[in-house]
């Protein structure tokens, strides 16, 4: 029983060390700061500018990379099954 009860007051302790560390470590949160601001609505905005752009904001080398794909599939039409496989 006495060997239950010291490593119950060693985890304890442990517990008590790490919380201390912890706390050493983190500096506090100011709670005047801007992290009471609502991030929703400026994602929701963000995410609607980007929608907006559309095909706009595909690059160039996708597109060419496409066309090549349908240039070499009209040139070897065996090949659209592997394509479509792969895609």
């Amino acid at each position: 029983m006495k060997f239950r009860d010291q490593s119950s007051e060693i985890k304890d302790r442990e517990v008590d060390r790490m919380k201390h560390l912890l706390r050493s470590a983190l500096r506090p949160v100011d709670p005047e700061s801007d992290v009471n601001r609502d991030l929703w609505p400026a994602m929701l905005r963000r995410m609607d500018e980007q929608s907006v752009r559309g095909a706009a904001r595909v690059p160039w080398f996708d597109w060419a990379l496409g066309g090549a794909l349908l240039a070499f599939a009209a040139v070897a039409p065996r090949t659209i099954p592997v394509i479509l496989y792969y895609l």
